[in-house]
This record gives C-alpha cells, sequence and structure tokens, in this order.
C-alpha cells in the first residue's frame, strides 16, 4: 500500500499518471524462448554480482564465530571491524584496476581475473590459523568483488537491447542480493558444524569457479570489440543480440559514436585524465555516476548487511541463531527487492525509484532512530540481590561502585567488560551484572535465563526488526540497484571502463568509511544519534538525485551521452513529459 501511494506521488509531480510500459519487462522474460543469447549473457555476468553479495552477508553470520574463536578478536572492536573492512580495502584496488583492466583488455578478462583472485582469498579464509591470515584472504576476496562490482553491469548493460537494458542489469542487482539471502542460509547450514565460520567463508570458491569456466566459452563486449578496431566480430554479436529489424540502427548509431571520439581525442589509447575531466559530458556523468554511489553507502546499508546480526542482538535479542535467523529474514527482503526493481525499472525508471527509495530511507531510520533510543534509554536495572546470587562473579566494576549507586543493563555493557543475566521470571525485570567470559554465560544459561553482550533486553526491540525490514524494502529496489545501472549507461563508449571504474572505487571507499566506523560510532555516540545520521544523509542524496540524476530509460546508450551534452541541472525529471508517437513500419 505505502508503495502504492509513494508511485502515485511521484507519478503526479510530473503532471498526471502516464500509462507504464510494461512491455519491457514482459519482453526480458520472453528472452527465455525468443533469444536465451542474451540471458546467457546476461546470467552468466551476473554470478559477479553473486559474488559481491554473498560475500557482502556471510561475513555478518562468520563473525559471531570467528569472535568465539579467537578471543583477540572477541575483545577489540577494531579488529572485528578489520575483518569486515578489509575486503573493502581490497575492493578499492580491485574497481579501481577494473577499469584499466576494462579499458584494455575486455570486460570478459577482467571478471576471468576477478574470479580467479576470489577463489584463491576463499581458500586463504576457510584455512586460516589466525586473525592475520584471516585478513589476508579478506584482502584477495575484495580484490575479486572490486573487479567484478563494476565489470559485471558494465557487460551486462553493453550486451542488452536498449529496451530491456535496465530489466538485464537489474539482474546483477538480484543475484547480489540473492547472494547475500544465500550467504545467509549457508550460515544457518553450518552453526553446528565443526569449523563453522570456516565452511562458511570456503564455499565462496564455488560460485568463482564457476562463473570462471561459464565466461570462457561467452564472447567479449561488442562495443568494446567495436571501439578496437575489430568491427566484423562485434556486428557478428550484436546479430545474435538484436531483432534483424533494430540491429542496424544500432550498428550505426555506435559507428557514430566512436567516429566521434575519436574525431575529439584521436586514436590513442591513452586517456589523459585531465582531458576527461574537462570534457563535459564525461564530467557531468561522473558527478551523477560517482554521487550516486556515494551516496549508496552513506545511507547505511552495508551497516546493515555486515551487521545486521549484531544490530538485532543490540536490539535486544540474545543468541546467535535467533540473530542469524532473523538476519535471514532481511536478506530474503533485499532479493525480494531487486525483483520489483526488475519489474519497475523500465516502467517508471531510474529516478523515479531513487526518489521512492529515499524517502523510504528516511522513514524507516527514523523510525530505527527512535527505537533504539527508547531501548537504550530504559533498558533493565541490575539488582545488587541478583548479581550477588551468582557469587564472586559479579561484574568489579559494579561491585566497586557501591550500594548506591544506580546501574542498569546498558551501564553494565558499557566499557566494564561485563554481561547482563536477565531475572529468571521476566528479562525486562532486573538482572544481575556479571564478568564476561564462558563459563559465566554458560552459568547464567544453566539457571534458565538469557545472557546479553551486545544489547539489552526490550519491549520495543521487534520495532527494530520492523525498521531493518522497512529500510530494506524501500532500499533494494531504488538505491540498491540503480546506481550501478546508471553508472553501465552514462558515460561515453571510450570512458566507460575507466569512469565506471571511478565510480565503483568510490562505492568502495565510502563502503570502507561506513564499515571501518560503524561500530566505533555505535560506542560513541549511540545506535540512536548513528541511525539518525544515516536519515539525514538520506534527506541529502534525494536532492541530490532531483538535481544531478538524469533518466536514463529506454534511450540508446549513444543518446545519453547527447543528453548530458545539453544540460547540467536534470530537472526535467518535474515537468510533464509529451507522450511519445509510435511511428508505423514501413509498408
Amino acid at each position: 500500500m505505502i508503495l502504492s501511494l509513494l508511485f502515485l506521488s511521484v507519478a503526479t509531480m510530473e503532471g498526471g499518471i502516464h500509462p507504464a510500459d510494461s512491455s519491457a519487462f514482459r519482453e526480458c522474460f520472453s528472452l527465455a524462448w525468443k533469444n536465451p543469447y542474451v540471458l546467457r549473457l546476461a546470467f552468466s555476468a551476473g554470478i559477479g554480482g553473486l559474488l559481491f553479495g554473498y560475500d557482502t552477508g556471510v561475513i555478518s553470520g562468520a563473525l559471531l564465530y570467528i569472535r568465539d574463536d579467537f578471543k583477540s578478536v572477541d575483545k577489540k572492536t577494531v579488529l572485528q571491524e578489520s575483518i569486515v573492512s578489509m575486503a573493502l580495502a581490497g575492493a578499492i584496488v580491485g574497481a579501481a584496476m577494473g577499469g584499466w583492466l576494462n579499458d584494455r583488455y575486455g570486460r570478459r578478462f577482467a571478471l576471468l581475473v576477478a574470479d580467479f583472485l576470489f577463489f584463491i582469498g576463499a581458500i586463504l579464509m576457510a584455512a586460516a590459523p589466525n586473525p592475520s591470515v584471516l585478513i589476508v584472504g579478506r584482502i584477495f576476496v575484495g580484490l575479486g568483488v572490486g573487479m567484478a562490482s563494476m565489470t559485471a553491469p558494465l557487460y551486462i548493460s553493453e550486451a542488452s537491447p536498449a529496451k530491456v537494458r535496465g530489466a538485464l542489469v537489474s539482474t546483477n542487482g538480484f543475484l547480489i542480493t540473492g547472494g547475500q539471502f544465500l550467504s545467509y542460509l549457508i550460515n544457518l547450514a553450518f552453526t553446528k558444524a565443526p569449523g563453522t565460520w570456516r565452511w562458511m567463508l570456503g564455499v565462496a570458491g564455488l560460485p568463482a569457479l564457476l562463473q570462471f569456466v561459464l565466461m570462457l566459452a561467452l564472447p567479449e563486449s561488442p562495443r568494446w570489440l567495436y571501439r578496437k578496431g575489430r568491427e566484423e566480430e562485434a556486428i557478428t554479436i550484436l546479430r545474435k543480440i538484436y531483432p534483424a529489424s533494430d540491429v542496424e540502427a544500432e550498428i550505426e548509431a555506435l559507428k557514430e559514436s566512436v567516429e566521434k571520439e575519436i574525431e575529439e581525442t584521436g586514436s590513442s589509447e591513452k586517456i589523459n585524465m585531465i582531458q576527461l575531466l574537462k570534457t563535459r559530458t564525461v564530467r557531468r556523468g561522473l558527478i551523477a555516476g560517482v554521487g550516486l554511489q556515494v551516496f549508496q553507502q552513506f545511507v547505511g546499508i552495508n551497516t546493515v548487511m555486515y551487521y545486521s546480526p549484531t544490530i538485532i542482538q543490540l536490539a535486544g535479542i540474545a543468541s546467535n541463531q535467533t540473530a542469524l535467523l532473523l538476519s535471514l529474514v532481511t536478506a530474503g527482503l533485499n532479493a525480494l527487492g531487486s525483483v520489483v526493481s526488475i519489474y519497475f525499472i523500465d516502467r517508471i525508471g531510474r529516478k523515479k525509484l531513487l526518489v521512492i527509495s529515499l524517502i523510504g530511507c528516511v522513514l524507516s531510520l527514523g523510525l530505527l532512530s527512535a527505537v533504539f533510543h527508547e531501548t537504550t534509554s530504559h533498558s533493565p536495572p541490575v539488582s545488587a540481590v541478583e548479581s550477588s546470587h551468582f557469587g564472586n562473579i559479579t561484574c568489579p566494576a559494579f561491585s566497586s561502585a557501591g550500594p548506591s549507586a544506580t546501574w542498569s543493563c546498558m551501564r553494565c555493557l558499557k566499557g566494564s567488560d561485563c554481561g547482563f543475566c536477565a531475572s529468571q521470571t521476566d528479562k525486562l525485570l532486573p538482572g544481575a551484572c556479571l564478568i564476561e567470559n564462558k563459563s559465566v554465560k554458560d552459568t547464567c544459561h544453566g539457571e534458565g535465563r538469557l545472557w546479553y553482550t551486545r544489547g539489552c533486553p526490550s519491549q520495543y526491540g521487534w520495532l527494530a526488526l520492523v525498521g531493518l525490514a522497512l529500510y530494506i524494502i524501500f532500499f533494494s529496489p531504488g538505491m540498491g540497484t540503480v546506481p550501478w545501472i546508471v553508472n553501465s549507461e552514462i558515460y561515453p563508449l571510450r570512458f566507460r571502463g575507466v569512469c565506471g571504474g571511478i565510480a565503483a572505487t568510490s562505492n568502495w571507499i565510502s563502503n570502507l568509511i561506513v564499515a571501518q566506523s560503524f561500530l566505533s560510532l555505535t560506542e560513541a555516540i549511540g545506535t540512536s544519534w548513528t541511525f539518525l545520521g544515516f536519515g539525514v544523509i538520506s534527506v541529502v542524496a534525494l536532492l541530490f538525485v532531483i538535481i544531478f540524476v538524469p533518466e536514463t530509460k529506454g534511450l540508446p546508450i549513444e543518446d545519453v551521452e547527447k543528453m548530458l551534452e545539453e544540460r547540467a541541472f536534470q530537472l526535467k525529471f518535474w515537468k510533464k513529459r509529451t507522450p511519445v508517437v509510435k511511428k508505423s513500419a514501413p509498408v
């Protein structure tokens, strides 16, 4: 219902409701029998998105068990953040290298290199004897993910008919979220297996191996081939992709685009970065593309995907397995949102999906902020009687505070290396503040009590789950997939690889900043203020989208360049569009 109202309101902004182009969605799925070759290209390349999603999701569950095996990790928040974020550091380098590799050696070659790096990283992580080797494995995985993250949508975009390009590139987004969902299933499957987290991280090598084999049998991007002077190879592939009635027009548009680039920049393969930034269309494309990638991370999505079990525990859910199970729900909603994106991306357009998505993010982040404020300011009190019941394992900081001190569960957990053992009769009643270690945890559980070390019991904890679910529902169809789609279609052909690399690198740098700082922020200013900060950034992102991001729905890639040449600010989003009259085919 909420989504329906938002779609209605955005349509009204443009001066009325216009019929949606539903044929793109139907045509996308009709490719299964009309032209399975295109779907084969899209899904084979999209496994790069699956790698991206699996790595994003799997570490959130694995981290719970890595902490149990390596005590140094359990005691150091910075080390936990490093295990998560070193993959992101690798992804920054991988995305930057990927841009050069894409332009120099092709999209297919870049994906093969990404698969190899990811496979090596998965083996290192599974066999890691200590946190240092685990971090090295995470860096290798990051190199592969960063390279695949910008190459997969680029390859799909360049090998897709314009009418269904958005839907097909959205399959990459679907496989990202599908990979996240799969990672939570794998996490749950191995919770009782010996070596838990080693299996969780090691399984990641299988999709990399699968894509490597599939890509060996696929061709290079036709647009890259054409730009490199291999016109016959490119035309042969284009004839397999496009209907016979469209292929000649596509070849002619591609020819004009390449001739224009050579006229402006010469035939040199070297790209002058200063000249690149002086080129109006490239500069305007980079503002929109890089801005979208930065805001995608700074509205907080990967705090949810990397730390969702931890966030659920902060909301008052004590059990690791319960936290993982509830995280599976958020991952499932994320995958469902990607399906919604496939359906709507070529019906209502990229820009409207972004606006709807960000409005929903603002509302859900506001709810999360309010819920965490309530849970932290009204946590159960600590009882001296309950604590003394356990004898000499009472938290030293609580004992030394004296009988007149007023302690709550939150004060017990904050900065004292202690845990909260809830009341036996009701978890919201006064409980005990005890030393945090495994034997004390077992003692607490032995009396049928719940043991808390991350968050405190709350009667409003379930609302945090609602907030997380709403956030994912709104984020996934818009901000989750559209930035990658826009970046795959917004740059001139000659600069597409390097510009895509710049945008992907900015995404991973932003991702690293958010992932490395989230737990520290929650400790420093509290979970409530952290989510409120993400909400404010979402408002800024909404204004950015309205002003700078163009609508590329249904446009041939070469026509996007012409649109950016004409205007810097994309405020035509607000204007009523003149209905397009289709020309009848000549008899």
